[in-house]
């Protein structure tokens, strides 16, 4: 759900997650009081998210149910426990990797969202210092979404066994996209399905599918974005040859499948295509980092979905 520059963070987790900026020691409010203020407000948000996805009444819109029923608020538990644990495992990737190259980072700043969906706009990491070569940048932008994705497939597995297999004609509303790590794991746990079946996605499977969307997002290959980091660390400025194919293909997805691609392509001019160079762009990445690198694109072929949300 990167960047190195200001910029602003992510919408649904899907925007740059750790910025750069210099400054003086960060005051108590900014290095404690705020991002657990946050962290704990991003609890609410996404327990009520959770629990209005589970209720099953007819109270319209998320306002009136928490009027009506604020005891149910702890049904949301299994689907908010499972997305913060996701998106806190690939924040502190980013976290733990910046404090082993010894770059000044804040602690993980949550978004709260409303909880029309799911209730956070994702989080963010304030770098207070520049990473300062190939192997840091490199360590610090592929660490969130690898962590990150570990957790959601463990997630994913567990969520797929208590799912519910149902009639296709029976289901409406808003459909999933299935990436191909999706279908393979769905595969694995519940087996073969016929044509006019579907599945009814527990929500600590909902909750691992998001982590996945999430995973996909950040490895998009632009600039600010993790992807971006890991391909300028991997490739140097052909990064930028890489980013000007990528946001075409997002026009075109935006026409043919999900109009959100078109905020993406946007967001790319925004922040920018290429990856801003860092001091020591020479220190060689070494065998196991490069096999990383190819490992996290596999990972974003496995968990892109070229239309992530469809109704039907």
């Amino acid at each position: 759900m990167d960047e190195l520059q200001r910029q602003v963070s992510d919408e649904d987790a899907g925007k740059p997650d750790f910025e750069t900026e210099e400054e003086s020691e960060p005051s108590s409010f900014s290095q404690w009081t705020l991002p657990l203020g946050l962290f704990l407000l991003t609890v609410f948000t996404t327990l009520w998210a959770g629990a209005y996805q589970a209720y099953s009444g007819t109270i319209r819109g998320p306002v009136n149910f928490l009027l009506e029923y604020p005891q149910q608020l702890w049904n949301g538990i299994p689907f908010a426990g499972t997305l913060l644990f996701i998106l806190v495992t690939h924040e502190l990737g980013h976290y733990l990797l910046s404090k082993i190259h010894r770059v000044p980072a804040s602690l993980p700043l949550f978004i709260p969202g409303p909880p029309h969906f799911i209730g956070t706009f994702g989080a963010i990491i304030r770098m207070r210092g520049p990473i300062l070569n190939r192997r840091a940048l490199f360590d610090i932008g592929v660490a969130g979404p690898l962590a990150g994705f570990v957790v959601a497939v463990l997630s994913l597995v567990v969520g797929l066994q208590l799912s519910t297999v149902v009639d296709r004609t029976s289901t409406f509303g808003l459909q999933l996209g299935e990436p191909l790590l999706l279908q393979f794991l769905s595969w694995l746990v519940i087996g073969s399905l016929p044509p006019q079946a579907d599945v009814l996605l527990h929500p600590v499977a909902f909750a691992a599918w998001f982590g996945l969307f999430v995973t996909s997002l950040n490895l998009i290959p632009i600039g600010q974005l993790d992807g971006g980091h890991v391909a300028y660390a991997l490739w140097g400025n052909r990064q930028r040859t890489m980013a000007f194919a990528v946001v075409p293909v997002l026009i075109v997805l935006g026409f043919v499948g999900w109009p959100g691609w078109f905020i993406w392509a946007f967001m790319a001019g925004l922040w920018g295509i290429g990856h801003p160079p860092v001091m020591d762009p020479l220190t060689p990445l070494g065998k196991a980092r490069k096999i990383v690198g190819w490992t996290a694109l596999a990972i974003f072929i496995l968990t892109f979905a070229p239309v992530p949300f469809s109704f039907h």
